[in-house]
């Protein structure tokens, strides 16, 4: 059931004394914090028995009621409560809040990680179990070819095909939209049908909704269009719910909904997502024609951000036709094996300084996947992108370890992603030495990326927050 924000705020504002009693208010990824005029005045045991708060805690006088991903939106009533200069005043609507390029890159990132956090456990959940299967194929003990390999491979991938569906689910509280409305066209991207026709676009055939070109788009493992059309859909739904007559809202406001959103979710959204990513495309390789290794490291800085945006998949084609032609790929493919470590290396850093028992799991966990099989969704999503300033640090390293892996001029003989039990594929028999490089390039990566992530700092997940690191406050 949805939590009454409001009443949330105007409860722990009693309980803290009175909203007269707040001497000032702001908010951490999952705390309220708070500072009072008179500290006396706050009854801790009521406090904790709201519904809605996790815990209270008293730091240094600052008082930090725990309310888990959810935060900002009592942080916002809170506002709507007091007079607290300029941010009440838009928290209730008097003063619109000013549009500048930090505050619209604050909310993008508030929008992906109040997504993504509830997603972590069956991420993390998913990619252990692909990482055991490629272990045990690697060993001989599961043969590639049996009925029991292809199934359990199919558990561990289904979390990553699926995800645009379980982004539309946790977008759609988000944005607070029909949930069901969302996952009926986040599922539209997924459909059989609608992937064949995809694929028959691939080929160059035409594909056509009526008079509107659809673009060849492979939405499985992506995160940024459902994301983008659950937003979307948030507004398309409030304008048809104004238009469509009460007697009729039952069953023609949902059909408009789902005719309007569709229709902008797989002729706009994602082709647009792949129009800039053939750009990016063409400016690397351009680069790398004029300058080399230069390309290899701008891949490196880029890779996470355009794995978050599904961006990658346009240097597929690319890479498989590169490979097919001269034997090898040597830009993209060298550029991923320090950005896939790095992105280990700052979830291991996470997990070594955190305080925290659930995070220290998820970060090893994630870590794993990410350094042993390329598998760097966990540490993308679970930890780097949830704590800013790890990403930061992965973004980094992996341009610094793109740049040797450039001047190295490591090439990759396959297209499997970029991990310690794949590195192998970067071996060249008429260069022994390239095995060096690629250690040297794996250490440095995790290396790397853990001292900068130490360097940086974070913000920690205090013990008291336990239940949030499995996504339990997701209504």
């Amino acid at each position: 059931m949805a939590k009454d924000y409001a009443l949330i705020a105007k409860t722990i504002a009693k309980n803290l004394g009175g909203i007269s009693n707040i001497e000032s208010v702001t908010h951490c990824m999952t705390r309220l914090r708070v500072c009072l005029k008179d500290d006396s005045k706050v009854n801790v045991d009521e406090i904790k028995k709201i519904n809605g708060v996790m815990g209270y805690v008293n730091q240094g006088g600052q008082h930090q009621v725990i309310i888990g991903n959810n935060v900002s939106y009592v942080y916002k009533e809170v506002l709507k409560l007091g007079n607290f200069g300029e941010q009440s005043d838009v928290a209730k609507g008097i003063k619109k809040e000013k549009l500048t390029i930090k505050k619209v890159g604050t909310n993008i990132l508030d929008a992906l990680v109040s997504t993504m956090s509830p997603l972590i456990p069956a991420i993390i959940g998913g990619s252990m179990v692909k990482l055991v299967v490629m272990i045990l194929s690697m060993l001989k003990v599961l043969p590639a070819d049996s009925t029991t390999y292809t199934l359990l491979n199919a558990m561990g991938d289904a979390a990553f095909y699926f995800l645009p569906i379980m982004v539309a689910v946790s977008a759609s509280k988000k944005f607070k939209t029909n949930t069901y409305l969302a996952v009926a066209i986040a599922g539209l991207m997924v459909h059989p049908d609608f992937m064949k026709l995809m694929v028959s676009a691939s080929e160059g055939k035409e594909v056509t909704l009526a008079f509107i070109p659809i673009a060849s788009v492979k939405y499985t493992y992506t995160v940024i269009p459902a994301l983008c059309m659950t937003w979307i859909l948030s507004y398309i739904e409030r304008f048809v719910d104004k238009i469509t007559p009460e007697v009729t809202k039952n069953f023609l406001k949902p059909a408009i909904i789902v005719l309007i959103a569709a229709p902008i979710a797989i002729g706009l959204i994602g082709p647009l997502g792949i129009w800039i990513g053939t750009a990016i495309s063409g400016l690397v390789y351009f680069v790398h024609s004029k300058l080399g290794w230069v390309s290899v490291a701008i891949m490196g800085a880029l890779w996470p951000l355009l794995v978050m945006t599904g961006m990658h998949r346009v240097f597929t084609p690319t890479i498989l036709t590169t490979i097919a032609e001269t034997g090898m790929e040597g830009m993209v493919m060298p550029s991923e094996i320090g950005a896939n470590l790095s992105l280990g290396g700052a979830a291991l850093a996470v997990a070594f300084k955190t305080k925290n028992k659930e995070l220290r799991q998820t970060a090893i966990a994630a870590a794993s996947s990410a350094i042993i099989a390329g598998i760097t969704e966990p540490s993308l999503y679970g930890v780097a992108l949830r704590f800013k300033r790890p990403l930061i640090a992965s973004l980094i390293s992996g341009g610094v370890c793109g740049a040797v892996a450039g001047i190295a001029g490591l090439a990759s003989r396959s297209m499997a992603a970029p991990g310690l039990f794949t590195s192998v594929q970067f071996f060249d028999p008429q260069n022994p030495s390239s095995l060096i490089w690629i250690i040297g390039i794996m250490i440095l990566a995790v290396v790397l990326s853990f001292v900068l992530t130490l360097i940086f700092g974070f913000e920690d997940i205090p013990a008291e927050d336990n239940i949030e690191i499995m996504g339990a406050d997701n209504e």
